[in-house]
């Protein structure tokens, strides 16, 4: 059943907050005077409610079959979340803002999920998930946009304000939102036209998809590694996945901290983003053919290369640098950071739908997503321990270390699966 597309309206301002609270929240933590040590907190507790959230508003929706009120509600937290943080100039309160925040953030995702699902037939998922990755782009350049020319107006602090503004708008835009769904959420786990797009094309956000929580069994493809006995070669990728997570975020999150730390200005620290999203988006659109021309397989081993490269030009050459050369620098190595990410996203998620069993999507894709968000959790808090009691440097060669055992990891994956002649 074809349903009107109006609802697309409140994605843009939802993504406006969304990544502009993202950026700004590190920030702010710096300018209360917190080190990289919370950063890496608050980053990490941020991620750890969004993957409580993915689980609790799947379960809502799923049982309820609501999705006006769970936009409604979500919207409306996440405004005033953004008041609450104007105000404060306390860095726990600060944590635990920024942490409900990211419970309600992720709110919208499984109401997105099932209103591409209604809108269109099946068949057509990409093409929508791809229009909404689109606008979802344009909105992170808004707020990258804002941020950039804030600090020649204002203090950083009003900058909530401006995020509070966007969400209250997309509070409103969610009342036109049809109240009921009509179809079940787990459905688009089984077609390989939602799972391709299901994952955030965002500078480093993944979109957690929990239709059904993992039990401890559903565990057992990884355990049975340690065990050195393979029940299924799946357990290779969980481990892939939790690896390139984890060394992707210990850079992302110490990323920020390290670029105030040599003189970036509030602006320029958006000014990089905002370009980083822009070199996404054109990246966006040649990813599907380049995947098509090389397979899914070599071009998730080609992503480990820019994503590698990416945190070495940081480390080496934005020390050494000073005003326009090392600004460009940072624009050259975030940029190569989310190319990677923009290949890895969708090749690595055709290959997890490709080895998940007939009859285990649900299950399976909560595992990835788990691992994926133990992966990102850890890497927040590595990120801020080790760059303070040792250096951004040991911080950044623990990054790559991690995201070579990855590319191994793959790299086994693909060798276990050609012996065993798995298509």
């Amino acid at each position: 059943m074809k349903t009107s597309k109006k609802w697309m309206f409140f994605v843009l301002p939802a993504s406006i907050t969304a990544e502009g609270l993202h950026i700004v929240i590190p920030l702010y933590v710096l300018f209360l005077g917190g080190n990289v040590v919370d950063v890496g907190i608050v980053v990490g507790l941020h991620y750890a409610l969004s993957a409580i959230g993915a689980i609790f508003w799947g379960k809502v929706i799923d049982k309820y079959h609501v999705k006006r009120a769970i936009l409604f509600i979500c919207f409306s937290a996440i405004t005033i979340c953004s008041i609450g943080l104007f105000f404060t100039v306390d860095l726990n309160m600060v944590f635990i803002i920024s942490s409900v925040a990211g419970f309600f953030i992720i709110g919208k995702n499984p109401v997105t999920q099932i209103l591409v699902m209604e809108s269109v037939p099946n068949n057509q998922w990409s093409r929508l998930f791809t229009q909404i990755s689109i606008i979802t782009s344009f909105g992170s350049l808004t707020a990258f946009l804002v941020g950039s020319i804030w600090d020649t107006f204002f203090d950083l602090r009003p900058y909530f304000l401006f995020c509070a503004i966007v969400s209250a708008s997309a509070t409103v835009l969610s009342v036109g939102v049809g109240s009921k769904s009509i179809i079940e959420r787990h459905t688009i786990v089984h077609s390989i036209h939602g799972i391709r797009h299901i994952f955030d094309h965002t500078r480093m956000n993944f979109q957690f998809i929990f239709t059904k929580i993992p039990h401890p069994h559903d565990f057992k493809p990884i355990i049975s590694i340690f065990q050195r006995k393979m029940s299924h070669e799946i357990g290779i990728l969980f481990l892939t996945n939790f690896l390139f997570y984890f060394g992707s975020n210990i850079f992302f999150t110490a990323f920020i901290p390290f670029l105030k730390k040599h003189d970036f200005t509030n602006s320029e620290v958006f000014l990089v983003y905002m370009i980083q999203t822009m070199v996404l988006l054109t990246i966006f659109f040649f990813v599907p053919r380049l995947i098509s021309m090389i397979t899914e397989e070599r071009a998730t081993q080609i992503s480990y290369l820019p994503r590698v490269l990416g945190i070495i030009v940081a480390a080496s050459l934005i020390p050494s640098m000073t005003g326009v050369n090392s600004l460009l620098m940072a624009m050259i190595s975030s940029c190569l950071m989310v190319s990677a990410f923009s290949i890895f996203s969708v090749s690595n998620s055709i290959i997890i739908f490709k080895a998940i069993p007939k009859g285990f999507e649900g299950t399976y894709l909560g595992v990835n997503s788990f691992m994926t968000g133990i992966g990102i959790f850890l890497g927040a808090l590595t990120a801020g321990y080790v760059s303070n009691a040792i250096s951004y440097s040991a911080a950044f060669i623990m990054a790559v270390s991690i995201i070579l055992s990855s590319l191994v990891m793959f790299r086994i994956y693909l060798k276990y699966r050609l012996s065993h002649r798995i298509v």
